[in-house]
């Protein structure tokens, strides 16, 4: 695996727009991919998160969003060291369980299966559109791509996370329209608080449908955002 530094992404910072986490780059503010998604989510699955924190409890719920989010931070982290050389260590009872998760990743395939990192935690952005941050841009196994790591409770099947895939392709839209470059492809690296890893690659035909979606779900947003004000 090598670096290569090639492209130059923009500092960017983050703030909430009536609770909406928005992405200020330059003069723009511009909403996350994140809550582009979140806000265009069919009524299906909002039912559905609805049930699950009625039947577990607002207080409970909130404990096990709170503590997945604390353990992807520090998966995240600790995932980012292994890419860089820069190893972190967090000794907490959660900063240990999430670098074992980090390191089933790294050992069971980023560390084979990368072969160059153009960057980490790269901000990325649409002009007038939408921004985010991604985990992961280069070339994995010979194909460029965008790539997310992602921390879960329990192992996923692949059609439970089609809001992740549709993730990589906006972020891959982003940068090829700012970088001119030609990602067609993603992967998911996962792994559960159970040590259990799963890898979801996203070929170039799947990365279509995705873009279409994406392109399907900005255009609601934006829709919807209208008509409200």
């Amino acid at each position: 695996m090598i670096w290569n530094k090639k492209f130059e992404y923009p500092p960017s910072t983050r703030s909430l727009v009536k609770g909406q986490r928005h992405y200020e780059i330059g003069v723009e503010k511009l909403p996350s991919v994140t809550t582009i998604l979140s806000q265009t989510q069919p009524e299906e699955k909002k039912a559905k998160l609805a049930e699950w924190q009625r039947k577990v409890g607002k207080t409970e719920a909130d404990s096990i969003r709170d503590q997945a989010a604390e353990r992807g931070t520090i998966m995240h982290r600790i995932i980012e060291g292994y890419l860089t050389g820069e190893r972190h260590a967090d000794l907490s009872d959660l900063g240990t369980q999430a670098g074992v998760m980090a390191k089933t990743i790294w050992d069971q395939d980023l560390r084979d299966n990368m072969d160059e990192v153009w960057g980490t935690e790269v901000t990325v952005y649409y002009p007038g559109l939408y921004a985010g941050a991604t985990d992961l841009v280069g070339v994995y196994n010979g194909a460029e791509i965008i790539g997310d790591f992602k921390q879960t409770n329990k192992p996923k099947r692949r059609e439970w996370i089609s809001d992740y895939f549709i993730q990589l392709a906006a972020y891959a839209m982003a940068h090829n329209y700012v970088y001119r470059t030609s990602i067609q492809s993603g992967v998911i690296l996962m792994c559960s608080k159970d040590n259990i890893f799963q890898r979801f690659y996203v070929n170039p035909e799947e990365f279509k449908k995705y873009t279409f979606e994406w392109l399907r779900r900005v255009d609601l947003y934006y829709r919807n955002r209208d008509q409200a004000s």
